[in-house]
């Protein structure tokens, strides 16, 4: 290292590949699997963590980094290049957005979890509206198939992340 870098951005480096990749092990602990594709799982927690300690830039650089190695190492269903983006690194790097949030963090997890979900339901709506029972509104289907396992997974991960927030030292 040539000591040219600041202290604080080589610990902010440190850390979001650590919340990186507590990310992608725990993305691959599935607490639920849907039967048509989406699992209930503990991964947003160490992203909603990191977004409170350093801000929302650098929350949002390491969701849309831990989304795209998430897809490239664990796998993914993709029909389009424009559904990768929706999916992958827009949709995780919402998470950071929480970052703004510093000050009211159950509002910062709700609207970061809100506009995460809104990426997956539009990208539904976009790429998978054949999936869809006829006569089935594709907005309401995407909606609620989206929910079944990102709501459950926002409220747990929003749970646990508030509790190991208040346990750790701020930066």
């Amino acid at each position: 290292m040539s000591g040219t870098q600041p202290r604080s951005e080589v610990r902010i480096l440190v850390e979001s590949s650590l919340c990186i990749a507590l990310y992608l092990i725990l993305s691959a602990l599935k607490l639920f699997q849907m039967p048509q594709g989406g699992s209930i799982t503990l991964g947003m927690v160490p992203l909603f963590i990191f977004a409170y300690r350093w801000g929302a830039k650098w929350g949002i650089i390491a969701g849309s980094v831990s989304g795209i190695l998430h897809f490239l190492l664990i796998g993914g269903f993709f029909v389009h290049p424009l559904q990768i983006f929706l999916d992958v690194p827009l949709a995780s790097g919402m998470i950071g957005l929480a970052g703004f949030f510093k000050n009211h963090k159950i509002i910062g997890i709700l609207i970061a979890g809100g506009l995460r979900f809104s990426c997956h339901v539009l990208s539904g709506v976009i790429f998978f509206a054949e999936y869809a029972p006829i006569g089935q509104n594709i907005w309401i289907y995407s909606a609620i198939y989206n929910a079944t396992y990102l709501l459950p997974s926002l409220i747990v991960c929003g749970i646990v992340s508030l509790i190991l927030l208040k346990k750790l030292p701020q930066n």
